[in-house]
């Protein structure tokens, strides 16, 4: 096992957790400035208001995007084990 076949398998590992991170946290990112900017504006206080939109949202993409997730860690998988046997022979 050299550096470099690690530095690859650390690599393709984060790569893969930011493209699936990326968009259920902009999600929460983005509906929770929303929400702060409509809560500034009309001056409601309530915290249930910021917490069940961006839960139901973050959940909704999740959802939404598992196949894309799954086909995602899939190929990653793949690769992995090609690069393993690759190293093995």
């Amino acid at each position: 096992m050299t550096t470099d076949f690690v530095l690859f398998i650390a690599r393709e590992a984060i790569v893969t957790v930011i493209l699936i991170l990326l968009p259920i946290l902009g999600t929460g990112l983005v509906l929770g400035l929303l929400v702060g900017i409509f809560q500034a504006t009309t001056q409601i206080n309530e915290m249930t208001l910021t917490f069940v939109p961006k839960i139901i949202a973050v959940f909704t993409v999740t959802f939404l995007l598992m196949p894309w997730f799954l086909d995602l860690l899939t190929g990653f998988t793949r690769e992995i084990f090609n690069q393993i046997i690759l190293v093995a022979q």
